[in-house]
């Protein structure tokens, strides 16, 4: 069975948890101070909101229904659907899209691999 790490992400007075393969929660951590590093140099009018990843733990049990956790596959899934839509000119956007794509490459290459055993 696999090793599952969550990642919580805040947006505003909301949180959620993004669960991720114990062997890539560190990336999405990074991809996401990354993406906040680099988002207010971005031009376009429509700039996605884009939560902050606050801590990473090893198990969760909610006690709020409502609290939503979601696979890391879906979220970047969405994440990346978001920044490909964005009609930036001015800042090399692709590099962004590169580093979002490479992740979620990985984790489809990790849940082929975690369905075939």
């Amino acid at each position: 069975m696999a090793i599952m790490r969550y990642i919580v992400m805040k947006h505003g007075q909301e949180v959620s948890f993004v669960e991720m393969p114990a062997s890539h929660a560190y990336q999405l951590s990074a991809l996401n101070l990354r993406l906040h590093k680099e988002i207010d140099k971005l031009t376009a009018s429509h700039v996605p909101a884009l939560p902050y990843a606050i801590a990473e733990c090893a198990d969760v049990e909610l006690h709020d229904k409502s609290i939503a956790v979601h696979s890391g596959l879906d979220y970047l899934n969405l994440l990346e659907r978001d920044f490909a839509s964005i009609e930036e000119k001015s800042y090399p956007l692709v590099s962004l899209l590169t580093e979002i794509r490479a992740l979620q490459a990985q984790l489809e290459q990790w849940y082929e691999e975690e369905y075939e055993q």
